[in-house]
């Protein structure tokens, strides 16, 4: 295999993990009509933990964590298991899609100040141009045209706007949304210290495992502390199982796998700007399976996304450019 066909396989696998994310935002919003959020939580954590547990022992791995790496794993599994995962599904079932993804997608901003703080990766006005750019396009991407202009036309308060969404905007659903992309850019930079001595793989299988155990606990204890709390197990279909099975197996074994092994490794500035094609990916699949189309400042918002991408991944090149 060429090298051309070896960059494009990683640029895949690296774009992978936004495509089964934005999907699997998509799959976990119905779920939670039957369920409560820590259940789907829980249930998205534990099976793609094993599984990759499973992958990593069947590849030879050792399961082990170095002794160095544990007090980083277990701070690792609470901050980007449980609590992210808790904090991401609470929003989803308090929050229209809207405000709410463009929150989640901020993170790359979060990561980026705190890998030039920790890190000392250095960002330049293209960087930063390419954040701001990347924020535009998820803008346009997720929230409704009437509230864009609103704030661009310079409404008379900022916070009119949620009026413009049903009255859902800046409820307690988007402050969900909010704290789980922080714990998401802290649980990201988060990894780099937990796989110091241990492979990637392994700690990021166990840290879905770790994380998963809290949920899991908070679901056993509510029915019997509150006997009118919703069952612990939930009354799904056949169908809701498969959505059930993609979010856990695909949308985060797969995808979290994939992200932590790149996020372990690289550039992290350069890797998370990738979560600006989060959305794009969602309403892609909208477009595929479901015959909905992309308003005009959606397109714009999907440009300004790749426009950023680009941007970050050589803002060595464009601001240094090599004699």
């Amino acid at each position: 295999m060429g090298w051309q066909k070896l960059l494009a396989l990683r640029w895949l696998l690296m774009v992978l993990p936004f495509a089964l994310w934005g999907t699997a935002m998509a799959a976990m919003k119905p779920l939670l009509e039957g369920a409560t959020p820590l259940t789907i939580a829980w249930m998205r954590l534990l099976p793609a933990g094993l599984l990759l547990l499973l992958v990593a022992a069947l590849s030879g791995r050792s399961l082990a964590v170095a002794a160095a790496d544990r007090g980083w794993l277990l701070l690792f599994a609470l901050v980007d298991g449980s609590l992210f995962q808790a904090f991401l599904t609470q929003g989803l079932g308090e929050t229209g899609a809207a405000l709410g993804s463009v929150l989640i997608d901020s993170q790359p901003l979060a990561v980026a100040l705190l890998a030039r703080l920790l890190f000392d990766e250095a960002i330049n006005p293209v960087g930063w141009l390419g954040l701001l750019l990347g924020l535009a396009g998820i803008a346009c991407l997720g929230l409704p045209g009437p509230l864009l202009r609103h704030w661009l036309l310079g409404g008379s308060q900022l916070l009119d706007g949620p009026q413009l969404l049903g009255g859902h905007a800046w409820s307690q659903g988007e402050l969900w949304m909010l704290g789980a992309a922080m714990a998401m850019a802290v649980g990201t930079v988060l990894c780099r210290y937990a796989c110091r001595n241990t492979d990637a793989l392994v700690i990021t299988g166990w840290h879905l495992v770790i994380g998963s155990l809290p949920l899991l606990a908070a679901c056993l204890a509510k029915p019997v502390l509150d006997p009118a709390a919703a069952p612990f197990w939930p009354a799904w279909s056949g169908s809701d199982w498969v959505l059930m099975a993609y979010a856990s197996l695909l949308g985060s074994g797969l995808a979290y796998g994939l992200f932590f092994w790149f996020a372990s490794r690289g550039d992290l500035t350069s890797f998370t700007s990738l979560t600006f094609l989060t959305p794009l990916f969602a309403l892609l699949c909208g477009l595929a399976l479901l015959g909905e189309s992309l308003r005009p400042l959606q397109w714009l918002g999907a440009g300004l996304a790749l426009v950023s991408v680009a941007l970050i991944n050589r803002r060595r090149q464009l601001w240094e450019p090599e004699p």
